[in-house]
């Protein structure tokens, strides 16, 4: 498939190269790609420069939010939550019409220190946002449980744990899931609608108090039944 990842962050950039290694064809999508090539500094996570990981991963295009959004079957927003909505806004409507949007973001507000709270949660949450500002796309929200690398490869792990999908489309829920299988999760639960995306979301203030706890980011949530 075509797939624009919209994020050059840590978790945009191990997608788009998982997916791409997959055979997948791969855009990542930004504001104004020479200015992302040309940033000096390195991603925080990664300690890597955009134009260095680029270079790493040539099959993996770049181009702004709209010409990666166009030629895409399927979009992963894995930008940061609270600029997901101008994020879309910048790809354009017309772009994401009839588009599978695979909603990763978190709706983290960081105003206030770490622990950060969320901004939007119990009563709405940020898929269903996207999904209002873009009826005429396809919200799924999935992966937002786990970190980029295990997002990617959670054969990391003795036992890759349990994901989440939610979304309103029965057929973009399963392109979604045919994707994570590809990736490698093997127990996904379809918890219904997009509503259901408000307790995936509602997830991250444990999953960070855990991270600390643990420290380490790498483990996954396990549903035993």
């Amino acid at each position: 498939m075509n797939i624009a990842a919209f994020g050059t962050g840590v978790v945009g950039r191990t997608l788009a190269a998982r997916l791409s290694e997959l055979g997948h064809t791969v855009t990542i999508g930004t504001r104004d790609p020479e200015a992302t090539l040309a940033r000096p500094e390195p991603d925080r996570m990664s300690g890597e420069t955009f134009a260095a990981w680029a270079q790493r991963h040539p099959g993996v295009g770049v181009a702004t939010f709209a010409d990666a959004a166009a030629g895409a079957d399927v979009i992963l927003n894995a930008t940061n939550g609270g600029a997901s909505l101008d994020v879309l806004a910048l790809a354009g409507a017309a772009n994401l019409a009839g588009k599978v949007i695979v909603d990763i973001a978190n709706p983290l507000d960081f105003s206030k220190g770490m622990p950060p709270t969320l901004f939007v949660k119990d009563t709405d949450s940020l898929a269903e946002q996207l999904q209002r500002a873009y009826p005429d796309a396809h919200v799924v929200k999935a992966l937002n449980t786990l970190n980029a690398g295990l997002m990617a490869d959670p054969s990391a792990l003795s036992d890759p744990g349990t994901l989440f999908i939610a979304g309103d489309d029965a057929d973009a829920k399963a392109v979604t899931t045919g994707l994570l299988r590809e990736l490698g999760h093997t127990d996904i639960i379809d918890l219904g609608d997009l509503t259901a995306a408000r307790g995936t979301e509602m997830l991250l203030p444990i999953w960070l108090r855990l991270m600390g706890t643990l420290g380490t980011a790498a483990f996954n949530f396990k549903i035993v039944r």
